[in-house]
């Protein structure tokens, strides 16, 4: 079973982590959270994210889930993944949201790679939009789009 770790922008690493902890009744085994707070050196936020991800390392691979490509916390993250780092697969995936972190905890029994794709279909199929009318297409909502626009104008 990979371990998974969380690393993101301060709370939303410890929120998602009592999300689950809130839906399963207990933090499942090698699964932890590193919030990263703002101005904080990136030495630091990388010690304390190495020193997560050894607690939650297995031989089947660690799974990192971070916030924002690009921001710190993904940065520190993505150094995980540096060959010779860990004796396992480190694989980071950006972009977490619930629906993401369900998915991979689901999966677990699976290798890292099958969790990391599970964990990415579900996050992609995450992002419904509610309420819109099912049978209009997007040409119909772009030219809707376009004429309240247009009205706007007038």
């Amino acid at each position: 079973m990979p371990g998974i770790l969380i690393v993101a922008h301060t709370p939303i690493a410890g929120s998602m982590l009592g999300f689950v902890e809130h839906t399963y009744g207990k933090v499942p085994v090698r699964m932890a959270a590193v919030d990263i707070p703002p101005h904080e050196d990136t030495k630091i936020s990388f010690d304390r994210v190495y020193e997560a991800a050894t607690q939650v390392q297995s031989e089947h691979g660690i799974l990192v889930l971070t916030d924002v490509m690009g921001a710190t916390p993904a940065n520190v993250a993505t150094r995980l993944a540096k060959s010779g780092l860990f004796s396992c697969k480190v694989i980071v995936l950006a972009g977490v949201n619930l629906p993401m972190l369900m998915r991979a905890i689901s999966y677990r029994g699976t290798g890292v790679e099958s969790v990391a794709l599970k964990a990415m279909q579900g996050g992609q199929n995450g992002i419904i939009r509610l309420g819109a009318p099912s049978s209009m297409t997007e040409a119909e909502l772009i030219l809707n789009q376009n004429a309240g626009t247009s009205d706007a104008k007038s």
